[in-house]
């Protein structure tokens, strides 16, 4: 599998970003291809609330992504937000994961990015309530 070398694009203050623009940007891709999953599910009304907290989750790590890339003053914040967004996320993929092997792989994801966003933010101290 072919990776993203990030290292090529990111500028010299935007360095410290790396591990949580990675993992923004897998979860990117985690999310979306959930939700995508979940709607060729028979009983797709029970996964309705994974489906939004996949896309509201993915919305929120392509925003931490992009304003990582540039650098931009409100990352920290915004990865503050994308942490709670991912850990939300998880918690409602959990609920499914033992059915459907997609949310199993969709939580990991949002469990690292969360990860990464606390640790980023520096905000590291243990995980936010999933609402």
């Amino acid at each position: 599998m072919q990776t993203l070398d990030l290292e090529r694009y990111l500028r010299a203050n935007t360095h410290d970003y790396a591990a949580c623009l990675a993992a923004c940007l897998e979860c990117v891709v985690a999310c979306e291809m959930c939700a995508d999953a979940c709607l060729d599910e028979d009983n797709v009304q029970s996964l309705a609330r994974c489906i939004r907290l996949d896309r509201d989750c993915a919305e929120v790590c392509a925003t931490a992504a992009r304003i990582m890339a540039r650098g931009g003053p409100l990352a920290i914040e915004v990865c503050r937000t994308c942490a709670e967004a991912c850990e939300a996320c998880a918690v409602e993929c959990e609920r499914h994961a033992a059915h459907h092997d997609h949310c199993r792989v969709c939580a990991e994801a949002c469990r690292r990015c969360a990860e990464e966003c606390r640790r980023m933010s520096g905000s590291a101290s243990g995980r936010t309530a999933a609402r």
